[in-house]
């Protein structure tokens, strides 16, 4: 790849629009849901899954679940988006829990961390 390329690549890399939301992991076979937001909905679940597979996860439950039932059994659903754009980082970060809490409520769901 010659440099006017790699430029070209790096360029498009650095602009483009990056997903931020709400979303849900579920496990299937027992019913238990998680939510969270994310600032990257499109690297949210390969970092989860990650996580899951090498056995060190933050959230013990969802760990258990993982470990008691395969991957196979765990579902990733983006509930909600965000065009947050013109907003700060403190607004985005209260819209972001306003918006997790809400989805938590809706489904009777966990937190998925902290």
């Amino acid at each position: 790849m010659d440099k006017s390329l790699r430029r070209q690549a790096v360029r498009d890399f650095k602009e483009r629009k990056v997903l931020r939301g709400v979303f849900a992991v579920r496990c299937v076979p027992t019913g238990e849901v998680w939510v969270s937001a994310s600032r990257n909905l499109d690297q949210q679940q390969n970092a989860i899954w990650f996580g899951l597979k090498n056995g060190g996860y933050i959230n013990r439950a969802v760990q258990a679940a993982w470990t008691a039932h395969g991957e196979a059994a765990f579902a990733f659903e983006v509930l909600e988006t965000f065009d947050d754009e013109a907003m700060g980082d403190l607004a985005r970060a209260d819209l972001s829990k306003a918006r997790a809490a809400y989805w938590r409520d809706q489904l009777g769901a966990a937190k998925l961390v902290g």
